[in-house]
């Protein structure tokens, strides 16, 4: 399968925005912004996968980058995590956070660049191909104003 023909300055710019991907286990939901971080939003639709969510929570934050056309994804927090508890120190410490940082150093997500437009994205990782559809076109210049 090629890759996509887009140079990595492209794909960063057409990956801006929210998008929405589903899996055969999961519904996700990423809006990628401008400042190379993003908020992902995972729910499980598996029974058995259910207890995972519970646990890691389904809301990740953290930086992402695009480079030799794969997209890589660094989780930096867990905000609604049930680990995600705060040690009272001189400073607060999140477990679930730390935890997170250092599994990203060492499981990074990284995908392949397939395709992209302005409206779908289709990468693949190691187990599945994935497709993606634009949730909003940051293009309001074609509405107009309700009076």
């Amino acid at each position: 399968m090629d890759n996509s023909k887009h140079s990595d300055i492209e794909i960063e710019i057409l990956l801006l925005g929210k998008w929405r991907f589903d899996t055969s286990s999961e519904k996700i939901t990423v809006e990628f912004r401008d400042d190379m971080t993003y908020e992902q939003t995972r729910v499980q639709i598996l029974l058995f996968s259910k207890p995972k969510e519970l646990i890691t929570g389904n809301k990740f934050t953290g930086v992402w980058y695009v480079s030799q056309k794969k997209l890589h994804l660094n989780v930096r927090t867990m905000p609604r995590s049930f680990f995600n508890f705060k040690i009272p120190l001189a400073f607060k410490i999140s477990l679930a956070d730390i935890a997170a940082t250092l599994a990203s150093v060492f499981i990074p997500e990284n995908y392949d660049v397939i395709r992209i437009n302005n409206s779908k994205f289709f990468i693949k990782d190691k187990e599945q191909s994935i497709i993606g559809t634009k949730l909003n076109n940051n293009n309001n210049n074609n509405r107009k104003p309700i009076y």
